[in-house]
Parts: structure tokens; sequence; C-alpha cells
């Protein structure tokens, strides 16, 4: 399997691959970010889930795939702070804000964040016709969040909170995009760069979790949280996974623009799970939001 994706790399083959994994990994991290949102506490269903995902990573990483070259081990270090970051500040915004308005603006910053960062480090260009294709798909995400503020907000006391934590966890969704594409491609088995960072990126939410369990009114079942850790679980691994592996064998910034195509699922998620009010002005922004998915790939 490692060396089917190593080579890859580079290849027309592997580019229509990173594609399928970035499309993939934007329908599970909507689920994700629904499971995280949904009915438990958020910071109770991200420590579940992260404990899920560290001890199913855990065999793996330490019996499984090689062991990580001696220069991986400060790059671990970074990859932990910087999700670290990010879980805590999308952890507040969801105590913030709705579901339907944190999503958008977090996934709308981090893909123009994350294309930029990808020319500064991976030296990756966009086309003109991708760059209007990239403005396309954040004027449907934007539009998407400005609509469900106008209409759906409902914590409107926290709502500029809100907003500014979603803005920065967008900021570190690129940051985190970027190192991780450089820290899987700095170790020869991408594999062992997957399950190492799943094992460390287990160990911080859920004494977090715990204590804001143990501090908590009424706490609620374990079971159905438990099992929802689980679920997400195996959700990260697929939806973490893909992107990574994508911006191994693909490039960066593309991965990283389709991905947020996720705003479009999440929404339809919103819908149907959550039962969020979903109209035609709704429809037609999350229409804008694919049509700028093409154009970034046809324009590459």
């Amino acid at each position: 399997m490692t060396e089917w994706i190593i080579s890859l790399e580079g290849t027309e083959a592997g580019h229509r691959l990173a594609l399928m994994l970035a499309l993939g990994a934007a329908f599970l991290h909507a689920v994700f970010g629904a499971l995280q949102k949904g009915r438990h506490d958020p910071w109770l269903s991200r420590g579940a889930i992260d404990l899920s995902y560290g001890l199913m990573a855990a065999p793996f990483a330490l019996f499984v795939v090689p062991w990580p070259e001696p220069h991986m081990w400060i790059i671990f270090f970074w990859v932990f702070v910087i999700h670290v970051g990010y879980k805590l500040l999308q952890g507040f915004a969801y105590t913030k804000g709705s579901y339907t308005v944190v999503y958008p603006v977090v996934r709308g910053t981090g893909p123009l964040f994350a294309v930029i960062a990808a020319y500064l480090i991976f030296g990756e260009t966009f086309t003109l016709t991708q760059w209007i294709g990239v403005f396309v798909l954040l004027s449907g995400i934007f539009g998407l969040a400005i609509y469900n503020l106008i209409f759906l907000e409902t914590d409107r006391d926290t709502l500029g909170v809100a907003l500014l934590l979603a803005f920065m966890t967008g900021a570190f969704v690129a940051l985190y995009t970027t190192y991780d594409a450089y820290g899987i491609r700095s170790t020869a088995d991408p594999f062992t760069f997957l399950a190492w960072f799943f094992m460390i990126d287990g160990l911080f939410m859920p004494p977090i979790a715990y204590v804001h369990y143990r501090r908590m009114a009424q706490k609620p079942d374990l079971l159905p949280l438990m099992a929802r850790g689980i679920i997400g679980g195996f959700v990260a691994f697929a939806s973490f996974g893909a992107i990574m592996l994508a911006t191994r064998i693909g490039n960066v910034g593309e991965a990283a623009v389709l991905r947020e195509t996720s705003t479009v699922f999440a929404a339809l998620i919103g819908w149907i799970v959550l039962k969020e009010t979903v109209g035609p002005r709704r429809i037609a922004l999350m229409t804008l939001i694919a049509v700028g998915a093409v154009i970034v790939e046809m324009g590459g």
C-alpha cells in the first residue's frame, strides 16, 4: 500500500486520486463537525472522539507501521501544538454560535489562507482561472454564513465572539493543513505519519472533556456519548487520513479548496439530521460553492 501511494506522487493518476480523497474528506468532515456539534456538549463529543481514535491508532503506531525517523519528533510536537489550538478555538466557537454560522466561516477562511501558505511553503501556484474558482467558492461559503447569520442565528448575545473565534479557527485550519502536509511529506512512509498523528492527537482532549464532565450539573449518559465517539473516531480516520494523503500525492492548495465543499454537505446534514431550515437561497449558495470547486479543478 505504501509503495503504491508513493508511486502515485506527481502523476496524473495521483492527481485524480487526490481529487477523490479531497472530496471524500469534504463529506466526512461535515459529518465529523455535526457529530461534535450535535446533541451532546461539543467538549464531551470531541473528547470521546479523540479518545476513540487515539486508542484505535495506538496498536498500529507501536506495532505495525515503521517507527518515525528522528527528525519527525519535532514535527509531531508542532503538529500536536497546532491541533490543540485548533480544537480549543473550535470548541469555544461551537459553544458561542450555531453550527450553521460557525462552520461556514471556519471553512471559508481556511482554504484562502491554505492556498497562500501552499505558495509560500511548497511553491504551488494557481492559475487565474483557479483563483476565480476560489473566490466563487468563497463567495458561496461566506454568503451561506451571512444568510444563516441573518435568518437562522439565535445566539445574538455571543454572536460577535462566535464569529471572531470562527475566523481564528479558520486560520488554524490553514495552518494545520499546510503543516500536516509538510509532516506527511517528511517521512518515508505516509502511514507512519498517520498512525502516530492519530495516537498523539488523541492525548489532549479526553482529559479536558473529563474535567468538563465533572463540572457539569446535569451529566449526560456516557454510553451514547462513547458510541458517538467511536463512530466519530472512524470518521476522523477516513476524513483526516484522506486529506493528508491527498496533500502527499497532490497539490496542497487544491486539496484544501476542494475539501471546503464540506460546507455543502454540512448544510445538508444540518437540514436532514439537525432539522435546520434550508431554502432556495441556501441551495443557490451551495450550488455556487460546488461551481467554484469545479472551476478550481478544471482550471488546473
